[in-house]
């Protein structure tokens, strides 16, 4: 793809853009210095970054593809394909706006488990992401067409691990219904220490007695006991009610299937680290416009994206 106008040749403006995709425009005019463009301002990176960013995001647009435009090919079905999603949040500073959350979705192959080494309990490569500021219901969209995009409706299994938020079950339970709900571990077991340090406010030692022994508990896949113990305590404990079904951690990695979500969160990290560097605000267009060109750096598509536009 050339952009019109200007000196940069088809290739520099690519290769500039790809950069201020990674960097902060300041610290890709200093690469650009080092290795020989000393005549590329900061403003050019700017003006290229956001003409091809909103040439992208129009044709994210335009391809948009609906739950109610998907029709179901039997032929195009995989049983042997497997395939992880996740979904999670982050903090974006909006002009005039203020903190706006940045939703995230990731999905990736899973390797099977006979093809695992021996100090693997699960595997996700092949990453693709998206992001989307603002609602759930402007999220689900372009979580769908990147799912699309990804065969992840004709995969024979699909493993969803995140967090207890309530919007990404729900989002689950509507894009992905056959998929295998995974809570993960981490947060799980994050809730369990709460549960502990509410029951021993003052005794340390105590609680994290307790809570080491909640935690055998969720590895083993018996959340019931975690319920039950708190039961006895006098203790609710609704969130394990509420995800009991998504805490079978042994048949998970029996499976292969991942039961943390750190791929998602590391994700998220990727996002921020180009839009939440200190003292960054951004326009709503803005944000949009560099989330299409991240995600393609982020998945190591970025050339194959720049010659199909």
């Amino acid at each position: 793809m050339g952009l019109q106008g200007g000196s940069l040749s088809p290739c520099l403006q690519r290769d500039v853009v790809w950069l201020s995709a990674l960097l902060p425009y300041a610290q890709g005019n200093a690469v650009l210095q080092r290795f020989g463009y000393p005549d590329i301002p900061i403003t050019t990176l700017w003006e290229q970054t956001q003409r091809v960013g909103a040439a992208w995001l129009e044709h994210v647009q335009a391809v948009y593809v609906g739950v109610e435009r998907t029709r179901w090919q039997p032929a195009t079905y995989q049983p042997r394909l497997r395939k992880s999603v996740g979904m999670d949040g982050g903090m974006v500073n909006v002009r005039a706006e203020g903190w706006k959350e940045l939703k995230v979705g990731v999905i990736g192959s899973l390797t099977a488990p006979g093809q695992l080494r021996q100090e693997q309990a699960s595997r996700s490569e092949n990453l693709h992401y998206t992001a989307c500021l603002g609602s759930v219901d402007n999220f689900s969209p372009r979580l769908w067409q990147l799912a699309v995009q990804q065969d992840v409706p004709y995969a024979g299994q699909v493993a969803v691990t995140a967090d207890g938020a309530a919007w990404i079950w729900r989002l689950c339970s509507d894009l992905f219904p056959c998929s295998t709900q995974i809570v993960d571990w981490y947060h799980a077991s994050q809730q369990a220490a709460t549960l502990a340090q509410t029951r021993f406010p003052h005794d340390a030692a105590a609680a994290q007695g307790w809570y080491q022994q909640l935690k055998r508990y969720l590895w083993q896949g018996e959340s019931w006991k975690v319920r039950q113990e708190a039961q006895a305590a006098d203790l609710a404990a609704p969130y394990f009610e509420e995800h009991q079904h998504r805490m079978d951690y042994p048949g998970y990695r029996a499976q292969g299937y991942p039961v943390g979500s750190g791929t998602t969160e590391s994700g998220v990290k990727q996002y921020k680290q180009r839009l939440c560097g200190s003292g960054m605000r951004w326009a709503r267009a803005g944000v949009d416009r560099m989330i299409v060109l991240r995600s393609a750096a982020m998945a190591g598509c970025f050339d194959q994206r720049w010659a199909a536009a």
